[in-house]
């Protein structure tokens, strides 16, 4: 992706914030190439596809972000259909408003391993509060790399939640 591309994108995401009249004070644009295999190609070619991850700083956070940051997941989803639109080769497209995802993700990895620790001494299954499956898996994710301790979903719709049982 080139510096003219990134310009425009910038543009895109500064006007939707402006025209729901919300003030932010910066945007970092970080792309990244990924080459993912074009599955409906014959020869089997790369296809290189972006990744955009934005990073947006404002006054008002705590209305763009909502409850559990539903309202954060809802703006992504509207930017990535607008930026889609212009650049067809963004495939994901990840925006944090003032390191809400990134501490929710710390946050989430660190009271995983914090139950996993407890189940590993007590032998006992420990259950987490429902949460979406963008924070499962992180959880799943996290403890993976453990050997003493598994998860498991369980539930059902927004009950959904993460339990981590001894090996």
């Amino acid at each position: 992706m080139n510096k003219e591309d990134l310009g425009k994108i910038k543009k895109i995401i500064e006007d939707f914030f402006s025209k729901m009249t919300f003030d932010i004070y910066n945007l970092d644009i970080n792309p990244t190439s990924l080459e993912i295999e074009d599955i409906l190609a014959e020869d089997s070619k790369k296809d290189e596809k972006d990744s955009l991850n934005l990073v947006v700083k404002s006054k008002d956070p705590q209305i763009l972000i909502g409850e559990n940051g539903q309202t954060l997941f809802e703006i992504q989803k509207l930017l990535r259909m607008m930026i889609n639109k212009k650049f067809p080769n963004i495939f994901h497209l990840n925006l944090d408003i003032n390191d809400y995802k990134k501490k929710k993700i710390d946050f989430l990895k660190k009271t995983a391993k914090e139950l996993a620790d407890e189940v590993m001494v007590s032998k006992v299954e420990k259950s987490m509060l429902p949460m979406s499956s963008y924070e499962r898996r992180i959880v799943h994710s996290e403890l993976s790399k453990r050997q003493d301790v598994k998860t498991e979903s369980r539930g059902e719709g927004v009950n959904r939640y993460v339990v981590i049982l001894p090996k």
